[in-house]
């Protein structure tokens, strides 16, 4: 597949030698392996029509399927040891792809019942399912001494994020205020967790909030950025701009956290990355592309970020990967 090289833009100061790494289609949500030798990622390459699982080594530039080819796939995250592979799967319900949002409703997320979470070994064989709720469960990623996966959760009704053991046990939840809290990534010690959240504030906000969950839908157009201890005690609020603010990842220090934003234009579709402190303070535009960048992930040392971003596309609307050198 190769990586070409790509010019930043003129204001994006903390990326240097930027490389597409995927060329045409829907990718997104691409993470590192613990060595930082490859990513795992969801993307619709080749016949597939929704979402699959896929890794791909930096330095060999091919794409390879790691999950099972049916049903639609989301959130990947590769285990420490590097050896097994975790992700969120339909499958089991319904080898088809799950019919689309409804759009009739405005700009809405589907939130599958049939999503549950599974570890397969990092080829994809000898896949192990771990939630069984008939409800929404993914978003689901893991603490990087392999002790505890953390995700996003329908089964008590509300959209809130869990913490489990590795195999699946010791179930607990970590959030209970109405409204989405999901997307959460531990930092890089395993003491914090930064999430994305959305708490209807009137009665007008929480009645909508409350008849689109009924459908299995959430309208994502105001998220903020949340972080709280690793236990879900001491839960703050980094961000408040009205915007939608999702996608954050620490840096590997974590002192900071990074994210993406249309705070610029909160009623359009130009995402950029931006960096904050975990205190709220230090607010940062890092990249200013007039369209869609999304995903950011730091390797172990934070010398490399890797995000999806819909610049130097072959077709209107195609989001790839793309990865750079990172100068602070």
């Amino acid at each position: 597949m190769g990586a070409a090289t790509v010019a930043p833009e003129p204001d994006e100061v903390h990326l240097r030698n930027i490389r597409q790494l995927t060329l045409g289609g829907e990718n997104a949500e691409a993470y590192f392996s613990p060595d930082d030798r490859s990513l795992i990622l969801q993307s619709t390459h080749g016949e597939y029509a929704c979402d699959q699982i896929f890794t791909l080594a930096l330095d060999a530039g091919e794409l390879q399927l790691v999950s099972t080819g049916l049903g639609r796939t989301t959130c990947a995250y590769f285990f420490p040891a590097g050896d097994k592979i975790l992700y969120s799967s339909t499958h089991l319900d319904d080898p088809a792809c799950p019919p689309p949002p409804d759009y009739s409703q405005g700009y809405v997320w589907s939130l599958y019942p049939s999503y549950d979470i599974f570890v397969a070994d990092r080829d994809g064989q000898n896949l192990v399912q771990l939630t069984d709720s008939w409800r929404y469960d993914a978003e689901a990623t893991i603490s990087r001494d392999g002790q505890k996966i953390v995700f996003t959760s329908l089964r008590d009704g509300d959209l809130d994020i869990y913490v489990m053991d590795a195999d699946g046990s010791n179930v607990k939840r970590l959030t209970d205020q109405l409204g989405y809290d999901g997307g959460p990534f531990f930092s890089y010690d395993g003491t914090k967790i930064v999430y994305r959240a959305y708490h209807p504030q009137t009665a007008e906000e929480s009645a909508d909030y409350l008849r689109l969950l009924e459908q299995n839908m959430i309208r994502p157009s105001q998220l903020d950025i949340f972080i709280m201890d690793a236990d879900g005690s001491n839960k703050r609020q980094l961000t408040d701009n009205g915007a939608a603010n999702f996608a954050p990842y620490f840096f590997p220090s974590g002192g900071r956290v990074i994210f993406s934003s249309n705070m610029h234009n909160p009623e359009g579709r130009d995402f950029d990355l931006y960096a904050i402190n975990i205190d709220g303070t230090g607010l940062e535009r890092i990249t200013y592309h007039q369209e869609f960048d999304g995903f950011p992930m730091f390797n172990s040392d934070g010398s490399q970020l890797v995000w999806g971003s819909n610049r130097h596309n072959a077709r209107p609307g195609d989001t790839n990967i793309f990865i750079a050198d990172w100068i602070d």
